[in-house]
């Protein structure tokens, strides 16, 4: 655990701007992600957390695919005994993989158990997708057993992660990776509507009408790889790939401000109305984020100007979760407005 905090580095967590979510809860509008098993060890991951904790995050981006849960647990309990941090001062999030849909209240209890807490405040369907792939698969590699989205069989999952909800497991239920013709359907049949959307955001790729859709639905945007996921699997990248830090727009910003380019982006997204959840386990890195994001805001024309880059570039493509006869990552994602069957 890192112990050379000075109090000049400590952020008040009470300046972190939030997202007011449909409950009326209040979610910090920056979290750390957890997302880095196939680069650092559950260790280094838990010992990020203990350290941003105490140097002023409060939200936390967990998931049981991230195999690094217990480490974070034994992290958790530590901000709570040793630094001193209230459980209610915290938002843990965690999600259920692809191969619990129909046993979501065990992977919940499973996750809960190794996080060492009594609930969560979030719980997402990681992908909407039943579909499995082993660790380190490439592209091309399928699952014959996959599928693609199947309605009815999203909402058996749907239902039982409104009975965690009821039965106080969690306090707030979502989903991750969806799309707006995936959302329209969820929303016409559930109980208890999503409160939260995790899904790729960042300023070459902005997702403007998935955006504008959750936000008119009262579902509150998170999104992951805020800075472009510089660090994302060689299997997700593509030639025609961009390189958000790089982009002449950011590095003006950048400059003017004296930030990192990468910071840049994550205070795009604050006050662009999500949340944003980068990952490190640098202290450098989560703290200049975490300073930023309660620092100077970026000028309207600033803002303005990130707009006007966004290029459409999908950086998390999802390949592996593809069903055999499919033949590109596009099919995942409707992008002509209809949900894609087996036989498209």
């Amino acid at each position: 655990m890192q112990t050379n905090r000075d109090e000049g580095n400590v952020v008040d967590p009470a300046l972190v701007p939030t997202l007011t979510l449909s409950s009326g809860a209040k979610m910090p509008a920056l979290g750390l992600g957890t997302f880095g098993s196939d680069r650092y060890s559950g260790a280094q991951i838990a010992e990020a957390v203990e350290d941003a904790a105490a140097l002023g995050y409060r939200h936390f981006d967990c998931a049981s695919v991230y195999r690094n849960e217990p480490e974070i647990g034994a992290a958790l309990r530590n901000v709570v005994e040793q630094i001193g941090i209230s459980r209610d001062q915290l938002w843990i999030t965690s999600k259920v993989w692809n191969d619990c849909h129909d046993k979501v209240e065990e992977a919940c209890r499973k996750s809960l158990k190794d996080l060492q807490l009594d609930y969560l405040d979030l719980y997402l369907v990681h992908w909407p997708f039943p579909n499995y792939h082993a660790p380190g698969v490439g592209v091309d590699a399928r699952d014959p057993h996959a599928v693609p989205y199947i309605h009815e069989h999203y909402m058996r999952t749907w239902k039982q992660m409104e009975q965690l909800q009821q039965k106080g497991l969690v306090r707030h239920i979502g989903t991750s990776n969806m799309t707006v013709p995936k959302l329209r359907l969820l929303l016409r049949d559930a109980e208890i509507p999503p409160a939260v959307n995790e899904m790729e955001l960042h300023p070459h790729f902005q997702q403007s009408s998935l955006f504008r859709f959750v936000v008119e639905h009262n579902i509150a945007p998170v999104g992951y790889s805020p800075m472009g996921s510089p660090s994302r699997p060689e299997r997700d990248r593509t030639p025609d790939d961009t390189v958000d830090m790089d982009d002449p727009v950011i590095v003006a910003i950048a400059n003017r401000l004296g930030i990192h380019p990468a910071v840049v982006c994550v205070k795009w997204a604050v006050q662009h109305g999500h949340a944003a959840i980068p990952f490190s386990v640098k202290r450098s890195q989560y703290l200049a984020t975490l300073q930023a994001v309660v620092s100077e805001e970026l000028t309207a024309e600033e803002m303005g100007a990130i707009e006007g880059i966004d290029k459409n570039n999908r950086l998390i493509k999802g390949q592996v979760f593809l069903w055999p006869g499919s033949t590109s990552w596009e099919d995942l994602w409707d992008l002509d407005g209809n949900i894609k069957s087996a036989e498209k």
